[in-house]
């Protein structure tokens, strides 16, 4: 099955749920929230993830690879959604993960491995170089010919995918946001959207402000050309990728009571703190509309 095949068939749900977020403290400020469930696209290979890897997916089948090489840190969302979609897909799939192999797994490595992913390492430093030539070479000597996937699964192919999102939007949408830890999504939604929309992309690591080349050098790469329709906001990473504070989890608790939704802690959750935040401070005009993506 190719993954056009897996939207047509249902295995990917497409389009997901766009619902709007009944809450008292978006309505008294005049505001609208939809929340666009791409989180619901997969069980295994949720929104933003699918999005990246359906058209590389259809690349490395169209240059008959059977395995898939790619990058992440210890707690990498994207390295759980290759390893899935090698199962699912046919692939071998290597996981070239940051620092240092600390054992037992935490939970994303152990089911990336249950999935049939290959972990390997490289020390932060090598890491840092891991699109260089030598880097490269070394790993295609060690496992063989392989289809490079780059971290995040942020390239051209990626933020095409990402793009169809806007697509499946049916409101008379202001704002749309996302969280974005390799700039990637909001680079896809902005390229996306028209006239006085805009994209904000909700930062999840610290010190991220090199993300807004990434965003201008992945919409060339997908696109062709740069927008000036997007910003991003550094303010809400909690500490940096995969941290957390006490004030994030009480926000997740808060809304998981209110809304019965259960936010993902490394990206979704810092997106959606931000958004509230932002409303409560009157960052959006009344009557905006926001549609915020759960990936």
């Amino acid at each position: 099955m190719d993954p056009t095949e897996a939207e047509a068939s249902g295995l990917v749900v497409v389009p997901s749920p766009l619902v709007e977020l009944r809450d008292e403290r978006v309505s008294e400020r005049g505001v609208r929230v939809w929340l666009k469930r791409d989180d619901l696209l997969h069980p295994e290979v949720p929104g933003n993830k699918w999005r990246k890897l359906k058209y590389n997916l259809a690349a490395a089948k169209d240059r008959r690879d059977s395995r898939l090489l790619t990058f992440g840190g210890a707690f990498s969302n994207h390295l759980r959604a290759t390893a899935a979609a090698g199962h699912y897909f046919g692939f071998e799939t290597v996981g070239v993960v940051r620092g240092e192999e600390h054992l037992p797994l935490n939970e994303s490595l152990a089911y990336a491995v249950g999935r049939g992913m290959m972990l390997t390492y490289l020390d932060r430093g090598t890491y840092r170089r891991k699109t260089e030539p030598d880097v490269l070479g070394a790993l295609a000597a060690e496992f063989g010919p392989c289809y490079f996937l780059p971290e995040g699964g942020s390239n051209g192919l990626g933020v095409r995918g990402c793009a169809e999102v806007v697509d499946e939007i049916d409101v008379d949408v202001d704002v749309v946001c996302c969280a974005t830890g390799s700039g990637g999504t909001v680079a896809a939604i902005a390229a996306g959207l028209a006239g006085h929309q805009r994209a904000l992309g909700f930062t999840v690591l610290k010190g991220g402000q090199y993300l807004a080349g990434e965003v201008r050098r992945l919409q060339r790469e997908g696109f062709g050309v740069t927008t000036g329709n997007w910003e991003l906001d550094h303010d809400f990473h909690f500490g940096g990728y995969a941290k957390r504070k006490p004030e994030l989890d009480s926000f997740i608790s808060d809304f998981q009571s209110r809304h019965g939704i259960a936010l993902d802690w490394v990206y979704e959750a810092k997106m959606m703190s931000g958004v509230f935040q932002r409303i409560g401070s009157g960052d959006f005009a009344p009557g905006t509309t926001i549609v915020a993506v759960l990936s």
